[in-house]
């Protein structure tokens, strides 16, 4: 009913993946029909698709790539064994070659149900199949209730970042008044009564006009309880224990219950599958499992876990949902650890942490040192999962209860991860105390694997700060790990020492952290491969070596995220953000900068990037909230007092205050960060903080060690300046040493200004020629500045051409842009425009005064 529409539109994306993959997403709340449209797909489809079925659980920790192990059941082969196995990178490169084989008459249709409940595992998995559909002939069907999925939940982001041309949205709305009626008229209930409680949803229609009295029950419970009260006591209980196991029950938990459930089979409380019974909804099973009391489910969680621990191959996140819900702490402390090291060996680190958090949450009785050693896996899994603030507090106790026990090594360990932690919070002194007291303290006994680790820990912290002693702590730390075997170790150093030698100008550096990277990712350590593309990317983009830092950004972000690394990503994000704000893609910028913010907060200067990125692009566009996003970051930046994100802040701040019209404040800014600048001897970012106090008015004596182009233009040859600016692309820098020159070079800036949208950086540079009794060149027409959307004059180039029916390769062609560039463009388009989709862009755009829509007049410049 009121499906139709949809129905064909799945059929006809099916077709449409003769010329390459499609994507449709099913969306609604529980209850709107999601499963059952995609089901009379699958059956519409008949004998010209091959359906494969995966489906998430609601487990209290999902289970990790828990749809691939239904549909590996189904495929079989090469795909069967590489999940036994357990490699990810190997599953997923198995289902893809299941999919893309030789041309099939019988096209391949991937349903995947739930993926509010999917693990990190599984929305990887999503975005991996999304970025390789476009050259296979798949339909992959994802389904998710929208009620469920806030505005954090991450399967929002899986869904963003797939292939927009590809996708195609089916959210399901409620049924309306008259379907219901209808439904109604065939039943013979009242229809009225029937829309009023149920306010459409097809699911409580369906059981309310299934209910055996004429009466309408005010929930749910109350109308599935009422079709089991008429059933028997045998029935009943089998209607119990199977609304205890998630998803479904196989037949063998089943056991003595096999007669109740066949009574339920027949009275249509549970339906069957080739592979066990379940509730026709979770809605249902949830009904039925909160009307036991809590001592009956207890007792049948017990049940369920007795029958599934004797089986082999189960998987361990099942064993511990029962566990718990079953109060069995023993049983919970001997499956949670196995459940989250089997997460994370598939990189489902959240998951992992949960696992260890809820094992800690029953270790009451256990020993001290057990009670240690899962402090310290869940602080590791936390650590990698971006949860630093609770790995630190972890670390701490399990540092405690080391001591309490007289462990030497053990307390030197947990000394050297708060050393680690204490970073990463922004504690970069109490780092440091902490990790030279983890030395002392492994020095007191026979050298072994941890006092390597915690050499390597002094050496990161120094290369960290740009001292030349890194190399020295890192050296000693690879000698020892050497003699130990420890690859671990060895390569945890060679980045660091790598990673000082860049900053130190020894060219090998760069080449060694390759190799690293090499090294680590072959070995699966993930956490150095990522850290060695990390200080790859960083030290491009702190020397503002664009085109480098442009090249290792994105297969650094895509490598972490395939990890589940999230504290990583969200610091690349930082500095992505800033190498496109940078080349001139300001769009690009907001996103990445806004996504590496959203979610939940990262103690720390370590989002400082990102920060700075997004307060320096409001202030050029003249938008609110800039100094307080400055600020936020300075606050943590200065704590740390580290270069790396003191540079950035006080530059920041700097540049922020002279657009505003207060140079002294500008100066006062950049001075803040300059003398450790010096100290440091990193020349980009004492050319950019020498040029801000130059640029406010103060004297500076140009230093030896100073970037090419902030030399220039403080010696005065600003064309020089803004030629080396556009070598390396960076068009808003290049205006800001033109608005430097003369007249016809302050005119260039302007054009340069009011092209990108820094309408408050191009006020600034006019009130400067205004002081100086120039004539100020005419900035964009008031109708146009003032767009009633906010819209950039870019966003409007891009506005018009979706009006003309471009698509997004087509406007890349026309602008001469990257298709990444005019993507970031098109969704910021969208959304402050406030529509979901391009056509109702373009509808909003034609319902616009004429002097808003039109095409603004540009000089095409470099790619971006």
């Amino acid at each position: 009913m009121e499906r139709g529409g949809a129905l064909g539109d799945l059929g006809r994306l099916l077709a449409d993946t003769a010329g390459g993959g499609r994507i449709a997403v099913i969306s609604g709340e529980a209850g709107a029909g999601k499963s059952s449209l995609a089901t009379a797909f699958a059956e519409a489809a008949g004998g010209t698709a091959r359906v494969l079925w995966g489906a998430c659980d609601p487990l209290l920790t999902p289970r990790a790539l828990g749809p691939l192990h239904d549909i590996a059941r189904q495929v079989g082969g090469a795909l069967r064994e590489q999940i036994a196995a357990g490699e990810r990178g190997a599953v997923f490169d198995a289902l893809l070659d299941a999919l893309d084989g030789p041309r099939q008459l019988r096209r391949p249709v991937v349903v995947m149900e739930d993926l509010h409940w999917a693990d990190e595992a599984t929305l990887d998995l999503v975005a991996f199949l999304g970025r390789r559909l476009a050259l296979c002939r798949v339909l992959l069907v994802l389904t998710y209730r929208d009620d469920e999925v806030g505005p954090e939940h991450q399967l929002r982001t899986v869904l963003a970042g797939l292939p927009r041309p590809l996708v195609r949205r089916f959210p399901l709305a409620p049924l309306s008044a008259e379907a219901v009626g209808e439904l109604a008229r065939r039943a013979g209930r009242a229809s009225s009564s029937v829309y009023a409680v149920t306010g459409g949803n097809p699911l409580l229609v369906t059981e309310v006009l299934a209910a055996a009295d004429e009466g309408v029950p005010a929930t749910v419970s109350d109308l599935v309880l009422s079709r089991l009260a008429a059933l028997t006591p045998a029935a009943r209980d089998a209607a119990g224990f199977v609304s205890v196991v998630p998803s479904q029950a196989e037949p063998a938990l089943l056991g003595p219950r096999a007669a109740g459930v066949e009574e339920c089979l027949a009275g249509g409380v549970l339906s069957a599958s080739a592979e066990g019974v379940a509730f026709r909804h979770e809605l249902l099973r949830r009904a039925v499992e909160e009307s036991l009391s809590p001592v009956r489910r207890a007792a049948l969680h017990a049940d369920v876990l007795a029958a599934l621990a004797e089986r082999p191959g189960v998987d361990p996140a099942r064993l511990v949902h029962h566990a718990h819900h079953a109060g069995d702490a023993g049983a919970v402390l001997r499956w949670a650890p196995v459940a989250a090291r089997r997460a994370a060996e598939v990189g489902a680190n959240k998951q992992a942490t949960a696992h260890y958090a809820l094992a800690l949450r029953h270790v009451a009785g256990a020993s001290v040192g057990e009670r240690a050693t899962l402090l310290e896996a869940y602080a590791t899994a936390a650590y990698l999962s971006g949860g630093t603030a609770e790995a630190l507090d972890a670390r701490r106790q399990a540092l405690a209860l080391r001591e309490a026990g007289g462990d030497t090594v053990g307390v030197g360990e947990n000394l050297r991860w708060l050393s680690r932690l204490s970073w990463w919070n922004g504690h970069t002194r109490e780092a440091r105390v902490a990790g030279e007291q983890a030395v002392r303290v492994l020095e007191s006994v026979a050298p072994g694997p941890a006092l390597a680790m915690a050499y390597s820990n002094l050496s990161q912290l120094h290369m960290l700060a740009g001292e030349a002693t890194a190399i020295e702590w890192g050296e000693r730390a690879i000698t020892l790990a050497r003699r130990f075997g420890d690859l671990d170790i060895e390569l945890h150093a060679m980045v660091n020492v790598a990673s000082a030698r860049l900053e130190l100008g020894i060219d090998a550096g760069g080449h060694e952290l390759e190799r690293a990277h090499v090294l680590a990712a072959a070995a699966g350590l993930d956490d150095h491969a990522t850290r060695a593309l990390v200080n790859l990317a960083s030290h491009a983009v702190e020397w503002c070596d664009f085109d480098v830092a442009a090249e290792i950004l994105d297969p650094a972000v895509t490598f972490a995220e395939a990890r589940d690394l999230s504290g990583y990503v969200r610091h690349l994000l930082g500095y992505r953000a800033t190498t496109l704000l940078a080349r001139g893609d300001w769009a690009g910028a907001r996103a990445d900068a806004e996504a590496a913010i959203a979610g939940p907060r990262m103690p720390g200067p370590c989002r400082g990037p990102a920060h700075v990125s997004l307060g320096r692009l409001r202030s050029r566009l003249g938008e609110p909230g800039a100094a307080e996003i400055l600020h936020e970051a300075a606050e943590e930046a200065y704590a740390a007092n580290e270069l790396q994100f003191v540079g950035p802040v006080a530059a920041g701040l700097a540049e922020h205050y002279w657009i505003a019209g207060e140079p002294g404040r500008a100066a006062a800014e950049a001075r803040r960060g300059y003398a450790l600048a010096l100290e440091v001897g990193q020349p980009w970012f004492i050319g950019q903080l020498a040029y801000w106090q130059w640029r406010g008015g103060e004297p500076v004596a140009v230093p030896e060690l100073i970037g090419l182009p902030y030399r220039l233009v403080i010696e005065g040859d600003w064309r020089a300046a803004a030629a080396e600016w556009a070598r390396r692309g960076c068009s808003y820098a290049r205006a800001e040493v033109l608005a430097c020159g003369d007249n016809e070079a302050t005119a260039e800036a302007l054009h340069i200004l009011d092209g990108l949208g820094a309408a408050a950086a191009a006020r600034r540079v006019r009130a400067e020629l205004r002081d100086r009794g120039a004539r100020v060149p005419r900035g964009p027409r008031p109708s146009t500045a003032a767009h009633p959307h906010g819209l950039t004059a870019r966003q409007r180039e891009v506005l018009t051409l979706l009006v003309e029916g471009l698509s997004n390769a087509e406007i890349a062609g026309r602008l001469t842009l990257s298709a990444k560039t005019v993507d970031h463009h098109v969704s910021a388009v969208l959304g402050k425009l406030g529509v979901p989709s391009r056509g109702q862009a373009a509808a909003a755009a034609r319902r616009l005064p004429p002097t808003w829509g039109e095409l603004p007049t540009r000089t095409p410049g470099p790619r971006s």
